[in-house]
């Protein structure tokens, strides 16, 4: 494989037989990306979840269309609504006879520097990124402790969790709270035989981030990687499908960083 375009890697079943809810899984980032690598895994069902109701219609008849996969279920939900995060999570144990994965995908970014930013803003990215996650974890394990079967939680954090970046304050403390929350939740989540880890990735170019950051700085932050370029969404989705899997049955309150910087 040339690992400065690399070929996409097919299925090997890594999830067989799971079910799996993601949020934040109609766009054309990360979590949709992460719901096709799941039916290319082998789950037996799939909800999908987003704030945009015509977004999400269209992202299940696509995921139907392109994977093959029947079992497919969208639900609009706002994660920063606890009545939003519970109906979700109730509408996934229902269609699906119990979630064996959740993928906490959502999150929301912003470029200001800090001086000019207001308390509103800081707490619209914290509130999806940060709180969000927190709502989803916390309705999802105890679901999984009544149910009595265990379970797998995967966040999506970032490397901006451990590194510093100009405009992206916000931001980064929202991802280094979900790396805590992780670690902290993960060890509370043993008890009852749920994993709970987390990846970070560095850079990959989907239409939300060029939303929120300038043509020029994603130029300078691929040419901080090893490799010359971003991630593929679907290079992300394959480290959570592994953290997803039984190959990391070991493995909990990790993050994973999905980068290849070297500056």
């Amino acid at each position: 494989m040339d690992l400065k375009t690399p070929e996409y890697v097919e299925g090997h079943g890594l999830i067989k037989g799971k079910s799996v809810l993601i949020t934040a899984a109609a766009g054309a980032g990360i979590g949709f990306s992460a719901a096709t690598r799941a039916a290319e895994e082998g789950a037996r069902a799939i909800v999908l979840s987003d704030i945009h109701e015509k977004r999400l219609d269209a992202a299940v008849e696509k995921l139907k269309g392109e994977t093959g996969l029947t079992a497919v279920y969208g639900q609009v939900g706002n994660v920063t609504a606890e009545d939003d995060v519970r109906a979700l999570i109730d509408f996934a144990e229902g269609k699906m006879a119990g979630v064996d994965v959740l993928i906490n995908n959502a999150g929301l970014g912003t470029s200001k520097l800090l001086i000019e930013m207001e308390d509103d803003e800081w707490h619209k990215v914290l509130d999806v990124t940060l709180n969000g996650t927190m709502r989803m974890t916390r309705y999802m394990m105890t679901v999984m402790k009544a149910r009595g079967q265990g379970g797998v939680i995967v966040n999506n954090a970032s490397v901006l969790g451990w590194r510093a970046q100009k405009e992206q304050a916000h931001y980064a403390a929202a991802k280094a709270g979900v790396m805590a929350l992780t670690r902290c939740a993960a060890l509370e989540a043993t008890e009852f035989n749920v994993r709970i880890n987390a990846v970070a990735p560095s850079i990959v170019l989907h239409p939300m981030l060029r939303k929120s950051a300038s043509e020029e700085l994603l130029a300078e932050l691929e040419s901080k990687e090893a490799y010359g370029r971003a991630a593929e969404a679907w290079e992300v989705a394959n480290v959570m499908m592994f953290l997803a899997s039984d190959y990391s049955s070991y493995m909990t309150g990790e993050i994973l960083p999905v980068s290849s910087q070297h500056a």
